[in-house]
């Protein structure tokens, strides 16, 4: 796909994308040296990559995490969290996080599919949920969990190139991972790997 083509159909594009077949990816496909949780002792849990229409284009919907929170502090991430008894699927733990953490009342958001699951190496069976925020809302962050709201241009992140490798270490052992930087904001681990996987089948 030609990122800087103008008249690109975004809409059209992630709908192919998210019909392609592909694998689910984790946190452990660059890091095959750790020990690798069992697929049953995984907590299921979804997020929303929610788009919306930006003047220059579409845009991702992201949040900064309080730097309170047990997992994942401070850190880039989509809206979403574990999954609840009550939560009928993915879609709609997607959304009710959204709601929770942000405001997003959950009418404004047309679910178009999903994107495969993502293993966390935080012990999570990530379900990505894709979404269109139709309507325009003022996020309002819940000061619990989320610091900030911020939308990052679509085309940014699926252009493949702006992704990296770098690495930490982490419990003793060196952790690789993907990022992809925008502005002041470092987004990386599974955030990142969910929207390269995007960006792959955008590429396709």
């Amino acid at each position: 796909m030609d990122l800087s083509d103008p008249t690109r159909n975004w809409r059209s594009a992630v709908s192919e994308a998210l019909a392609a077949p592909g694998a689910g990816s984790s946190d452990f496909d660059l890091n095959t040296h750790l020990p690798r949780p069992r697929r049953d002792d995984l907590r299921p849990a979804a997020v929303l990559v929610g788009l919306i229409d930006g003047a220059g284009g579409p845009e991702v919907l992201l949040t900064k995490r309080s730097s309170k929170l047990r997992h994942h502090p401070g850190q880039i991430a989509f809206p979403g969290g574990k999954q609840d008894e009550g939560d009928a699927d993915a879609e709609a733990c997607a959304l009710r996080e959204a709601h929770e953490e942000v405001g997003l009342p959950m009418g404004h958001v047309e679910v178009i599919g999903r994107l495969p699951g993502h293993e966390t190496v935080t012990g999570f069976a990530m379900t990505p949920v894709v979404g269109w925020i139709t309507q325009p809302f003022t996020a309002r962050p819940e000061a619990g969990e989320v610091t900030e709201a911020f939308q990052v241009p679509l085309a940014h992140v699926a252009d493949t190139g702006r992704f990296r490798i770098e690495g930490r270490r982490w419990r003793g052992a060196r952790r690789l991972y993907y990022t992809v930087p925008w502005g002041p904001y470092y987004i990386w681990g599974a955030t990142a790997r969910i929207l390269r996987g995007l960006a792959e089948r955008l590429a396709q």
